[in-house]
C-alpha cells in the first residue's frame, strides 16, 4: 500500500493520483503558478509501473491529450511548445522516495540560504539549508529542501569537487530526509538516470530505485 503522505503529495502536486494503466493527462492550476523557487513548472509527470500521470495547465489538456495518442517520443518532443514554452526542454528523471533513511552520521549545520559563502543554487531556497564546511568555513557540500506541498519535500544535494568521495552527500541527504519525515512529509529525490554518482548517493541514503520515473518541462 502506498504511503499516505506520498499519495497526498502526488495527488496535490499533479492534480490526480492514482490512475489506471496507461498515460493520463490531467489538469492542474498549479502548473500556471510559481513553484517552490518562484519558477513555473508547466508540465510534470510521474510514472509508476504501467501508469503515468502527466499534469498540465487546464487550458492545455485537450491539445496534449491529442498528442498523447501518438508515440511517447513525439509527445515529449512537442510538449514544451504544447505548454507554451517552445524554447524550454524536457528533462527525464528517476523518481525516488524514502520512509527509512539510512542510519548515517549526522553531519553539517542548518544555515541561512542567503549566506554569500554558499553556492548560488542554494540561494534559491527560502528556508534553512544543511551545509558542511571545512575548517576555514569553506563550502564542501549542501542539501536544500524543495517544499512542493505539505506532504512531499524533494531533496537536492551538491558537493564541491574537492570534497567528493568522502560520503558527505549521502550523510546530508539522510539527515535532511529525517527532518522531512519529522515535519510530517515524505522525502523524495530525483536525478538523471545517467548520473551514476547521484544514484549511488540516493541508494546509500535510503532512497531505493523502485522503477519510478518523472519528467517535465523546464527552462534550458
Amino acid at each position: 500500500m502506498l504511503d499516505r503522505r506520498l499519495h497526498l503529495h502526488l495527488a496535490t502536486w499533479l492534480g490526480q493520483w492514482p490512475a489506471g494503466p496507461g498515460l493520463h493527462v490531467v489538469a492542474s492550476r498549479r502548473r500556471g503558478r510559481p513553484a517552490w523557487d518562484g519558477r513555473l513548472r508547466p508540465a510534470i509527470a510521474v510514472q509508476a509501473g504501467g501508469s503515468t500521470v502527466l499534469s498540465v495547465p487546464p487550458e492545455r489538456v485537450e491539445a496534449i491529450r491529442a498528442l498523447a495518442r501518438g508515440p511517447e517520443a513525439a509527445l515529449l518532443a512537442a510538449l514544451p511548445a504544447a505548454v507554451g514554452q517552445p524554447d524550454w526542454v524536457v528533462l527525464d528523471d528517476t523518481f525516488r522516495w524514502c520512509l527509512a533513511p539510512a542510519p548515517l552520521p549526522e553531519v553539517g549545520e542548518w544555515t541561512d540560504p542567503t549566506d554569500p559563502a554558499l553556492p548560488s543554487w542554494l540561494h534559491l531556497f527560502d528556508r534553512s539549508v544543511l551545509v558542511v564546511r571545512d575548517a576555514d568555513g569553506g563550502y564542501l557540500a549542501g542539501v536544500g529542501i524543495k517544499r512542493h506541498d505539505a506532504h512531499g519535500h524533494e531533496l537536492a544535494v551538491g558537493t564541491a569537487p574537492r570534497a567528493r568521495g568522502r560520503g558527505l552527500a549521502r550523510a546530508l541527504v539522510a539527515r535532511a530526509a529525517r527532518r522531512v519525515l519529522d515535519e510530517g512529509a515524505v522525502p523524495t529525490y530525483r536525478h538523471d538516470p545517467a548520473n551514476v554518482a547521484s544514484a549511488r548517493v540516493a541508494e546509500a541514503a535510503g532512497f531505493p530505485d523502485r522503477g519510478w520515473r518523472s519528467y517535465g518541462v523546464y527552462p534550458p
